[in-house]
């Protein structure tokens, strides 16, 4: 410390030092310019006043009296004499003092008589510094002749080597005071800082309560150092966080997952090898806000769930880049680390023009595959045009993924969801040492229902290209094994649920997504803290009302929203009690609007909100509460907490994580679920009240059974089903996809039968 000081301080002494000088020769120049001109032009005003008398001499032709005239002028301060001179150049008449210097007729002179004008010289004669002046005489209008009138200048360098010193001296003690003054500022403003910065990272390390959450040092302009503090000191404090997790899971001899825990189980499987992961949603976009440039994390389970993956390996996401300050933020190939405030893994962004977003994107995955998959009576939309962008944005997205592999051993793909079905089979092409899954997040239909899309064949060639192909539940595997058998040349194997295709080995295994599942507080805490909530979220959506329900989705025609309103007036009806007592709160996000069937659907949702809140409202109360706008999560587990009821009346769903996400939430083990059987989700949770939304009055009936039902059962239902999204939660997920990927042994590149390479079939 010490030395530092005196390094600082003879850094200091320098600096001062070289700046003084700098500026000290500086304002010696300048004013050594402005003392050259000061004397130029005193030369000029008595050269112009004494023309006269001496054109007069001149005229009268005295050389006696001029002679005179001009020995005057000897004994002036810093004047040295006068000369004249004919227009020829002859001297006529001199100063004794300056024939030392000017033995023959300087040049200057003679172009002032020449040019009929005022000539300045500034020069040095037998070392003596001399400032001179040509002025032109005239006689009857014609040039006559010329005076020369010479100064000494030398003591313009004595006053600037005076004024030099002055000056440095002047600005060396300023800026002696001014860094005296600054380290006693550093002094003061650091001393304090730096002792509450130590003091702060001491509870750090001895895990004191004074973590992330606790002011960071008050350092406002060393902010990036403040930052990496906060940053280093949220890292030790998930960490500390995951040992005492990890500790009280051994203590209460528990196995669960947790993100710790699936990046140490993914090193191990994988070893030198990386994965990458290929979605259409980023997990970090870029979005300008006015002049500045925000990250943005959308609200995503699979992020949850796929970065502590790629963090352990240091792997890659591949991702259609959506943001409009996107391209600002990435390298010249496309890339950018992430997380931003701890990179850790990278971001490759594909880029997608309109034409192939609403073709790949809003045409064929969302008005094709979409509804085809859900079998939610909208006709699915099937063109020719989308088809090819389709085709087109999987072929995009297998260059980037196959570029990203380069120099990588065996890596491992985990391509996600409708979108990419072509995508395993043209990465494995050209990458056959891969390692290939695709888990496809919603159902899988019947043979039947599939074969209405008219390139069925090519989709499934697509995805059986993959070494593992993952659906949400055992029924989506079995339909799709169906549709493989019927549709496609190949071998079916119900016993190992597997495909055999041109030599190829596919997997299908089921793999049911969940959640994150956090325990933040106890049950007793849970259920004051909720107690307390409630009320105020009931005044900030400004009603009244004893009961709350609460739904959650996408504005989708697949959800079962308007079957759900109607729920709510059947039950109002069938029992009026209820009425002024019980609100449904709908958080309805607006997807997908450039689709006319989404665009028309919402205007659908709010005609029936607006239709039963006209029959039933009352002063402050309303049966139906639509939040038509995007809402945080941290805004959603307030409604979360809050509700009675939660209900998920999907008309069809691959697992819908609403549900889970309601169960994690309620650490007070209250509220009920009414969940649609046809989700994923309910062929776990088994002590929701599972109903058909296409069955309004038993909808109904569970929603005035949930409200009626005694705390003891409503709490052992809740319990149980928290402990299944407790054991089974998102990492045991991503585990599982993992481990069954890594363990799958690789063909050799495929051969048919006939030993021809694997074809791909025609539309």
């Amino acid at each position: 410390m010490r030395l530092l000081s005196v390094r600082l301080i003879v850094s200091l002494v320098l600096g001062i030092a070289a700046v003084s000088f700098l500026f000290s020769s500086y304002e010696v120049q300048v004013q050594k310019r402005n003392l050259h001109k000061d004397l130029e032009h005193r030369a000029e005003v008595l050269a112009e006043s004494l023309a006269g008398n001496v054109e007069g001499y001149l005229d009268k032709g005295s050389r006696r009296d001029l002679e005179r005239f001009v020995s005057r002028f000897g004994n002036r301060e810093n004047l040295i004499g006068l000369a004249v001179y004919d227009a020829k150049g002859t001297a006529l008449a001199m100063t004794p003092a300056l024939a030392q210097y000017f033995a023959v007729t300087p040049s200057f002179l003679l172009q002032s008589v020449t040019e009929d004008r005022g000539v300045s010289q500034f020069q040095r004669l037998n070392g003596a510094p001399l400032q001179s002046y040509a002025q032109p005489l005239h006689h009857e209008g014609q040039v006559s002749g010329g005076l020369m009138i010479v100064y000494d200048s030398s003591y313009i360098n004595a006053l600037s080597r005076h004024f030099w010193w002055q000056t440095f001296l002047r600005v060396l003690a300023q800026m002696a005071v001014i860094t005296l003054v600054t380290l006693l500022i550093v002094r003061w403003s650091l001393k304090g800082p730096i002792a509450r910065a130590a003091q702060w990272m001491r509870a750090l390390r001895m895990g004191k309560d004074s973590g992330p959450n606790a002011p960071p040092p008050d350092w406002d302009f060393l902010r990036p150092l403040a930052h990496e503090m906060k940053t280093f000191a949220e890292s030790l404090n998930q960490a500390r966080s995951a040992a005492e997790t990890e500790a009280r899971l051994r203590d209460a001899g528990e196995s669960l997952w947790t993100a710790e825990r699936l990046a140490v189980h993914v090193r191990s499987k994988l070893g030198e090898s990386r994965i990458f992961v290929a979605a259409n949603r980023e997990p970090y976009m870029h979005q300008r806000q006015g002049k500045a440039v925000e990250v943005i994390v959308p609200a995503s389970g699979l992020v949850t769930a796929l970065e502590p993956i790629l963090q352990a390996c240091d792997g890659t996401w591949v991702a259609h880049g959506s943001g409009d300050a996107d391209r600002e933020t990435v390298d010249n190939h496309d890339r950018l680390r992430v997380p931003p405030e701890d990179a850790r893994y990278t971001l490759r962004r594909v880029w997608l023009d309109k034409d192939e977003e609403q073709g790949y994107y809003y045409g064929f995955a969302n008005e094709g595959l979409w509804p085809l998959c859900h079998i939610a009576h909208t006709r699915p939309i099937f063109r020719a045009s989308d088809w090819d962008y389709y085709q087109q944005v999987n072929r995009k997205f297998a260059e980037a993924v196959v570029k990203e592999m380069e120099g990588v051993e065996r890596p491992l793909l985990l391509a996600q969801d409708y979108h990419f079905a072509l995508l395993p089979r043209l990465v494995k092409l050209r990458r056959p040492d891969a390692r290939v899954a695709i888990f496809w997040h919603i159902p899988w239909p019947n043979p039947e229902a599939f074969g209405i899309c008219p390139w069925q064949r090519v989709l499934l060639d697509g995805l059986l290209g993959a070494d593992l192909v993952g659906f949400h539940v055992q029924s989506h595997c079995n339909n799709f094994l169906a549709t493989v058998d019927r549709a496609l040349e190949s071998r079916v194997d119900w016993e190992h649920f597997s495909v055999r295709r041109f030599g190829h080995l596919t997997m299908v295994r089921p793999f049911p997504i969940s959640v994150d599942f956090t325990e933040s507080e106890p049950r007793e805490e849970a259920h004051v803290a909720i107690h307390a909530e409630r009320p105020a979220l009931l005044r900030e959506l400004g009603i009244e009302s004893m009961f709350l329900g609460v739904g959650v989705d996408r504005v989708d025609y697949t959800k079962g929203i308007l079957e759900r309103f109607q729920a709510v007036e059947l039950f109002l009806e069938k029992y009026p009690s209820y009425v002024k007592q019980f609100t449904f709160v709908q958080i309805g996000a607006p997807s997908r609007t450039h689709i006319k069937r989404y665009h028309d659907f919402l205007a659908e949702v709010e005609a029936e909100a607006e239709r039963i809140n006209w029959r039933f409202q009352s002063g402050k109360w309303k049966p139906i509460l639509f939040l038509k706008r995007q809402h945080s999560h941290q805004e959603i587990q307030r409604f979360y907490r809050a509700a009675d009821v939660c209900m998920v009346t999907s008309l069809h769903d691959g697992m819908n994580l609403v549900a889970k996400e309601f169960l994690a939430s309620r650490h007070d083990e209250q509220g009920t679920l009414i969940l649609s059987r046809f989700t994923g989700a309910a062929r776990e949770l088994r002590d929701a009240l599972l109903v058909n939304p296409y069955d309004i009055d038993q909808t109904a009936e569970a929603i005035h059974f949930a409200l009626e039902m005694d705390d003891e059962e409503r709490q052992l239902r809740m319990q149980r089903m928290r402990q299944s999204v407790k054991e089974h939660n998102i990492f045991r997920w991503a585990a599982n996809l993992v481990a069954e990927l890594s363990n799958i042994r690789l063909d050799t590149p495929g051969k048919s039968k006939e030993g021809a390479r694997t074809p791909v079939p025609a539309a």
